[in-house]
């Protein structure tokens, strides 16, 4: 006779993203973050498609999350500007569309006049079939609407931190309708529009459920207009080394010691 054996495998729930005090973070400067990227990329060789590559895998669990939990037929639509956040959005949208979400990507300006980086995740995005469209001359208004009115959720992957003045031309364009469209908007580093540094907006700019921001959080999403602009925030690394920051004056504290999302609490 032969014994059977019979193995029950218990599998724990995955843990809840780990929350930190924003107390315990060194918030940066636009230019301070502008320096971080430039010592990543010429001290450390850390390349810019690595950086995004982090940020927009990042971007898809926060959505994730957001969404409540499952992307398997969700709608997402992916507004898309014309820098590395772009790209970082580009990105996430390929991880969203792995993982079951229907993913459309709306750009702010068309693949010739975007960053080399951005171009780079498109094409890979455009050999998947992903829906790709560029706002300003693939929509009128009406079908613009449309698209959004119709998600689940909006990814607003169009101005980031190098950004000060008020949005212009097709990603001020862009901003307005995703403004308009009142759907839940998760924001990658900081809303479209919204400076870096005061958490100010001198024009159009998002307003969102939950932002993502990268390697450290920066000043203007800690002041008062930047809480009621950035909504619940995330910090996501980039996996940057300690020694950089260390090199440039900044001591990090290791936020990411408990996980590499965490949810910054701004109250504590």
């Amino acid at each position: 006779m032969t014994a059977t054996l019979t193995v029950t495998e218990t599998i724990a729930p995955a843990p809840a993203i780990p929350v930190l005090p924003a107390s315990h973070v060194p918030a940066i400067s636009a230019a301070q973050m502008a320096e971080v990227d430039r010592s990543a990329i010429e001290d450390y060789g850390v390349t810019l498609l690595q950086m995004m590559e982090q940020a927009g895998a990042h971007l898809a669990e926060v959505v994730r999350v957001e969404i409540g939990g499952d992307l398997r037929d969700k709608r997402v639509v992916v507004a898309v500007g014309p820098g590395n956040i772009g790209g970082g959005g580009l990105v996430a949208a390929r991880h969203l569309a792995n993982r079951g979400a229907s993913v459309r990507v709306v750009l702010a300006r068309p693949a010739l006049r975007m960053s080399e980086a951005a171009r780079h995740q498109l094409a890979t995005l455009i050999a998947m079939g992903t829906d790709c469209c560029v706002a300003t001359y693939d929509l009128g208004d009406d079908a613009l609407e449309q698209v959004l009115a119709t998600a689940d959720l909006v990814v607003d992957a169009v101005l980031g931190y190098r950004i000060h003045d008020a949005p212009r031309g097709e990603e001020e364009r862009l901003i307005g309708f995703v403004i308009g469209a009142g759907r839940p908007i998760v924001s990658l580093d900081l809303p479209s529009g919204m400076d870096p540094d005061s958490g100010e907006a001198s024009g159009a700019a998002i307003t969102a459920g939950a932002t993502l921001t990268l390697a450290l959080p920066k000043s203007g999403l800690l002041t008062p207009a930047g809480v009621a602009r950035s909504g619940r925030l995330y910090l996501g690394d980039l996996g940057l080394p300690s020694a950089l920051y260390t090199g440039i004056g900044i001591r990090t504290n290791h936020p990411f010691a408990a996980g590499r999302v965490v949810i910054m609490d701004r109250t504590a």
